[in-house]
């Protein structure tokens, strides 16, 4: 069983969300101003997200690779890029593998 590499240093880790949640009022995702009076699991609650994240290979505990997010953002970012969650907060719609058009050669 492998540990949250985001608590092996629990304290470290606190103290950097604390520098997040002082430093920044809006959402790195969406842009809009995150309440940070509301409380998990509240879906526009403050989260601190890893740019790159941990599970490909991010530092959780590296004051450039945080930031402050809504907790929807956030979720819907996952592993993700920032590109894809805007595109998810939109709604814009994403093309189907079988809806691409297939280019076949003409031997």
């Amino acid at each position: 069983m492998s540990t949250n590499p985001r608590y092996r240093n629990g304290w470290r880790r606190e103290q950097l969300r604390k520098r997040v949640l002082a430093a920044y009022d809006v959402c790195a995702i969406c842009g809009q101003p995150v309440d940070k009076t509301l409380r998990t699991p509240h879906p526009l609650s403050a989260e601190v997200d890893e740019i790159i994240p941990v599970s490909r290979g991010g530092n959780p505990l590296a004051w450039d690779n945080v930031r402050l997010t809504h907790r929807r953002c956030n979720r819907l970012k996952s592993n993700r890029s920032d590109e894809y969650a805007r595109a998810q907060l939109t709604r814009t719609p994403q093309p189907k593998a079988t809806s691409l058009p297939l280019n076949t050669s003409t031997w």
